[in-house]
């Protein structure tokens, strides 16, 4: 598994009927000159806005002020209706009918913006075409019109948050996006005990998926890609799965199983792709310790991320600024250090795979602990011109998302 949200992606992929899955070549083509404002160096059609985003956001999170051209590239990617496609080539060109609308690069793009702040206006648009394409049972899927699934619901219920919207009042036919991921929630006992599922399959039947259960877990909490760490646990607490009444005993019960399904593992998820032989699941790991820690469960995502420290270098280089973001946003959620992540800089890899950032600052989590003089720091020192960057020691928290999957 690559980089989050990937079973949106896949799925809709396959409804267009395109060969080429929706992870893009590892390797950087030769052939092809791709914007220099554009993080990554791997073909950005079917990933472009959310890999921006993602990497947008995640170096807001770590006190770092993106690249401006980074930003109006976003910016740009943006359809006159408010939407955005997975990547336009040509920004200058209008969208027409042959864009592929893509609610989850639209609500990527909305929650990196918000964070940055001073873009109302595009964020505005955004929100408000997505609340036209909501589905019926209140949910969404990955293109407008498509079957609700958990994964695109759940990053649509975080835009909503991002931007100051009651997820719980945004409703279609009386449906809100917490009625929708109810309905795909797999109820106690039996296979998948208090999982996600991504969708029903053609006989309606529900199968459990650790990815929908990541993200499940913050759609139904209402929250997006960036939790804080030290946050108070949400929600009923317990270690057993309960009936699922509302959006907050789903996120309970996924958080469940979500710990158990690390734990058969030595703290990460393994691939489940057919036909091929599993293997760590690095980016789902990720996911998964982020929305442990939106709920609470500081144990095992603290074991998991020290996990990732240890073994996800190679793959986060293979797989970059999505996956470099995935780890920060982990890092960030349970207070780990991502300046020294198991003796890697990930801020520093995730700035190296597109333009230079403007400044680099303190986290809200450094912030805290700046009486220790333990955690890094980022302060610009006008002496002539010049930048001092500060070096980074990552404090303890004791207690605590596109692209191959399924």
């Amino acid at each position: 598994m690559n980089v989050r949200r990937s079973a949106a992606v896949l799925a809709a992929v396959a409804v267009i009927g395109a060969a080429t899955p929706a992870v893009a070549d590892p390797s950087p083509s030769s052939s092809r000159a791709f914007p220099s404002a554009l993080y990554g160096s791997t073909d950005p059609k079917y990933d472009g806005v959310w890999r921006q985003s993602l990497a947008l956001l995640a170096q807001d999170t770590v006190g770092v002020k993106p690249a401006a051209k980074a930003v109006r590239w976003l910016e740009r990617q943006q359809c006159a209706d408010g939407s955005f496609a997975s990547y336009r080539p040509d920004p200058t060109a209008a969208c027409d009918a042959k864009t592929l609308r893509d609610t989850n690069a639209t609500s990527a793009a909305v929650q990196a913006l918000a964070a940055l702040g001073g873009h109302d206006d595009v964020t505005g648009k955004a929100v408000g075409w997505l609340k036209s394409v909501q589905n019926e049972d209140g949910g969404w899927g990955y293109s407008p019109g498509g079957a609700s699934d958990t994964n695109s619901t759940s990053v649509v219920t975080g835009a909503l948050a991002a931007t100051g919207e009651k997820p719980g009042r945004v409703e279609k036919d009386g449906k809100s996006p917490y009625d929708a991921l109810l309905k795909l929630a797999l109820p106690c006992g039996g296979d998948g005990d208090g999982a996600f599922a991504f969708q029903p399959d053609k006989k309606g039947e529900l199968a459990a998926n650790a990815d929908a259960t990541a993200a499940g877990v913050l759609g139904a909490l209402g929250k997006g890609m960036v939790v804080e760490p030290g946050e108070k646990p949400t929600g009923p607490s317990g270690a057993a799965c309960a009936k699922a009444g509302t959006p907050e005993q789903a996120a309970a019960n996924g958080a469940v199983y979500l710990t158990a399904a690390l734990a058969k593992d030595d703290g990460h998820l393994m691939s489940a792709l057919a036909g091929a032989e599993p293997q760590p699941d690095y980016g789902n790991t990720a996911d998964a310790v982020v929305a442990l820690a939106a709920r609470g469960e500081m144990a095992p995502a603290e074991k998991s991320v020290r996990w990732l420290a240890k073994n996800s270098a190679s793959w986060a280089a293979q797989s970059g600024p999505a996956a470099y973001a995935q780890l920060i946003l982990a890092a960030h959620a349970t207070g780990t250090n991502p300046r020294d992540f198991g003796g890697a800089d990930l801020v520093k890899q995730l700035n190296e795979t597109g333009p230079a950032p403007q400044a680099a600052g303190k986290t809200k989590a450094s912030a805290a602990k700046e009486d220790s003089g333990s955690d890094f720091f980022g302060v610009w020192w006008y002496v002539g011109v010049c930048l001092v960057a500060g070096i980074g020691i990552g404090f303890l928290f004791t207690g605590r998302k596109k692209q191959q999957h399924l």
